[in-house]
């Protein structure tokens, strides 16, 4: 089925294309939604009309978006999860969750639907795409660590280091303890048995 895009449509193409997809997509999602009509000759004489006006709504989107991308742009993202041996997480680190870190840590509302991200499984360093606009994708670095371990940028290296640092060493108080009083008290139930 051919169909001509009237808003620009995320990995489709921008308002004014004519794209080719499948059947059930077109029917189904775009056309119910608003986002294409049918490719029919009344519908293509229109095209020049909307890539303008899509063109001037594009424009003014970026415009105003541009200042949250560059604010976005390289936000680094912590996630303490408990994780097996191996490094793979008990669960996994959702888009709804970076979605909601984002959120509290920008004052921003961005929405699940626009963290590009599979969830993430292992420990270690991701990124995770934020779609603004269909030109406007900045990318945010999330780090997952284990629980109680700290977030060095050596690698890990100075994991024990730090770990030494945060436990403040305590000498415990030397205690003797009557040793010859518990002797003398052994002996003293024995000698009457005699």
């Amino acid at each position: 089925m051919k169909v001509l895009l009237i808003k620009d449509v995320y990995k489709l193409g921008h308002a004014g294309d004519v794209k080719k997809v499948a059947d059930g997509f077109g029917r189904n999602f775009l056309i119910p939604q608003g986002l294409a009509v049918l490719a029919t000759p009344g519908a293509l004489s229109t095209v020049e009309r909307i890539r303008a006006k899509a063109a001037v709504t594009r424009a003014a989107l970026n415009q105003e978006m541009s200042g949250l991308a560059e604010q976005l742009e390289g936000v680094e993202l912590s996630f303490f999860t408990k994780a097996g041996e191996t490094g793979k997480l008990y669960g996994s680190i959702t888009s709804q969750m970076v979605a909601d870190a984002l959120n509290q840590k920008m004052g921003t509302k961005i929405e699940r639907h626009q963290i590009e991200s599979e969830p993430i499984r292992n420990l270690g360093e991701h990124h995770a795409t934020v779609r603004l606009t269909i030109d406007l994708n900045p990318k945010v670095k999330v780090v997952v660590t284990r629980e109680g371990e700290s977030t060095l940028k050596d690698g890990g290296k100075g994991k024990a280091k730090a770990e030494k640092a945060a436990e403040p060493v305590v000498e415990a108080p030397v205690v003797e303890a009557p040793v010859v009083e518990e002797a003398a008290a052994e002996e003293a139930p024995e000698a009457a048995a005699e």
